[in-house]
């Protein structure tokens, strides 16, 4: 497909005050850059689906397969309730699905949203059909992405790991960090509607940022035998307290307080759709990795500022 760009010239001569000025315009046909092509692995899933329909609405980037185990055989944009069918089945081979990709020779991204035993085979295998990934997989194991880094660095692949997608939660994270550097006491509140491993990662990770910045939270109880206290995670002093209840949004809030004041940050998530614009950023950045960047960890780009944490570069 070829781009239509149109240049306007506007070029004024001496004339006669009562002459005309016409402005002359130039067209140049210019061939377009190709998408990204993106294969979603777990496209049946609640955030799989978003994902398909948020990439085929993105600008620069296309669903090029679709994998799951789930509703196989079946077209993934009736799967998504989309208004026309893309034309695209799902499959449960994601061999097959690289196979056809890694022939068109464009670039190509796979959005793993499986599960943590399965993340390093599919890295592998899309790594051996020169594609990138984006992992946004709950719960995976600092074991697996020091695995991750170790075989990217020999494969000269880049790929991404994101323990979130959630650009709130991000900034949430960042000024938390902020804040510690002020306050001697912090304690974490996170409230899920449903619940299988708690402190939730995004608990953990906040607790995990708070700690080694030279603090030491909450000196005045420091006990850890009160179960109604909360878990403390780390040696740093950070209590996670979690509520689960059917209906609660999933919330996340930091407490900090000082003489005199109390210190609060809260995010909510209400829909999976706030993964999505995080998503899109991270397949833009995994996609312009040079073979130098081999795994990130953490990683979103937030219009002009970037939170980029890298393993290795």
């Amino acid at each position: 497909m070829a781009t239509l760009s149109c240049q306007f010239h506007l070029a004024i001569h001496r004339l006669p005050c009562n002459a005309r000025v016409r402005p002359s315009f130039s067209c140049s046909v210019q061939p377009s850059q190709s998408n990204i092509k993106v294969v979603i692995n777990g496209a049946a899933k609640e955030i799989g689906r978003a994902a398909v329909i948020a990439v085929t609405k993105a600008r620069g980037m296309e669903v090029a397969g679709a994998v799951d185990s789930y509703c196989v055989g079946e077209d993934i944009g009736k799967v998504c309730d989309m208004e026309e069918p893309l034309e695209i089945p799902i499959v449960n081979d994601l061999t097959m699905v690289l196979g056809s990709i890694s022939q068109s020779k464009e670039t190509g991204v796979v959005v793993d949203f499986t599960k943590p035993s399965a993340v390093y085979d599919n890295v592998k295998q899309a790594t051996a059909f020169g594609l990138r990934s984006v992992v946004y997989v709950p719960r995976i194991t600092v074991d697996t992405i020091s695995a991750l880094s170790a075989f990217c660095e020999k494969a000269s692949m880049g790929c991404l790991v994101a323990p979130t997608l959630s650009i709130g939660s991000i900034l949430l994270q960042q000024a938390a960090i902020s804040a510690s550097f002020h306050y001697n006491n912090v304690e974490i509140v996170e409230s899920r509607a449903h619940a299988t491993d708690l402190p939730s990662p995004d608990a953990i990770q906040i607790a995990n940022n708070l700690s080694n910045l030279g603090q030491i939270y909450n000196r005045e109880d420091l006990s850890t035998d009160v179960s109604a206290r909360g878990q403390v995670l780390g040696e740093d002093g950070v209590r996670v307290h979690s509520m689960v209840l059917p209906g609660l949004p999933s919330s996340t809030t930091v407490y900090f307080s000082g003489p005199g004041e109390v210190y609060t940050i809260k995010h909510d998530i209400t829909d999976v759709q706030c993964l999505m614009p995080g998503l899109l950023l991270a397949i833009r950045k995994v996609a312009r990795l040079k073979v130098t960047d081999r795994i990130a960890e953490y990683t979103l780009c937030l219009s002009s500022s970037i939170l980029f944490r890298t393993l290795q570069k």
